[in-house]
């Protein structure tokens, strides 16, 4: 996480762009691939990572704009989840790394909702992207499924935008970490592009240097293939062979969730032909081959 300084003035200027109500801000769950707690690796929301900070699942919050508090809600583990956990941080002390004092049970959010909304109080809202995000939205407040993206609050909408379009120092800083090993990644596969290599090989290389630091991971699904034609191709079936092309698209995500992307097309043998070469002059390629070779590493 960034300070909890980092996240209040976030919030702050936040709520000087809109004029009153409750900004409702929906975090990510877990989701099961087969059953319960079996489940896909855990994606916080970025938008309640940019004004909380929080990368766990279970948690919601608000923004008053009228009494100017926040407040994160969210459930204390059992003692069933700690036999899988070990002890954790609580809520309370995990809210105040982001500069929130208050938290409630996950309980109390329909109830404070409610009472808002029979109030007249607008209860403010993003486009919900995820099925669980468009349950939980039909039954805090009532709005259907097909109407939700309608009822999304424009004025919220664009304030998000405008703000996370803007990049902090702090925010350059990760986002350069991850290019940075984005760009590492795009080197081993261009030493890795030689003939009688498998997609597989390099797709895997390319996963592992994601990897090797804590918190760090693909930031999309690698595309590393000889049939650059076939549009977000992720089979990893063929051999690379003399004269082809190899396209390779990956990118990093950092422990911050900050990502980078890359696409680069590497030849395959010593250099481009010159058909390859003629085609990608207007693209920059100079037809050289500057790659080491294979017993001078990949790093």
């Amino acid at each position: 996480m960034f300070s909890a300084q980092t996240y209040k003035e976030r919030r702050e200027r936040l709520r000087k762009q809109l004029d009153g109500g409750i900004l409702f801000f929906l975090g990510n769950g877990e989701v099961g691939m087969n059953y319960a707690d079996n489940t896909y690796p855990f994606r916080q929301d970025s938008t309640f990572l940019y004004y909380f900070g929080l990368d766990y699942a279970g948690l919601s919050a608000i923004m008053d704009l009228d009494s100017g508090e926040d407040i994160i809600f969210g459930d204390e583990l059992t003692i069933d989840d700690i036999v899988w956990t070990g002890t954790m941080p609580t809520l309370s002390q995990n809210a105040l790394l982001s500069g929130v004092g208050k938290t409630l049970p996950s309980g109390e959010l329909r109830p404070l909702l409610e009472k808002a909304s029979a109030q007249g109080r607008s209860i403010r809202f993003l486009p919900p992207y995820r099925g669980e995000h468009s349950v939980k939205l039909l039954e805090l407040l009532g709005i259907a499924p097909s109407e939700q993206a309608s009822k999304a609050d424009e004025g919220f909408i664009k304030a998000v935008v405008d703000m996370r379009i803007h990049k902090g120092p702090e925010e350059v800083e990760a986002i350069e970490e991850a290019v940075d090993i984005s760009t590492r990644m795009h080197l081993i596969a261009y030493r890795m592009a030689r003939p009688g290599v498998h997609e597989a090989e390099i797709a895997a290389a390319v996963r592992r240097e994601a990897s090797l630091r804590q918190g760090t991971d693909l930031s999309f699904p690698t595309i590393a293939t000889v049939k650059g034609q076939v549009l977000h191709n992720h089979g990893f079936i063929h051999t690379l062979k003399d004269g082809d092309i190899f396209l390779l698209d990956a990118g990093a995500e950092n422990a911050l969730h900050y990502s980078g992307d890359l696409s680069s097309s590497m030849p395959v043998g010593e250099k481009f032909t010159e058909r390859q070469e003629l085609s990608g002059r207007g693209a920059g390629h100079s037809g050289r081959d500057d790659r080491p070779g294979p017993d001078e590493g990949q790093s």
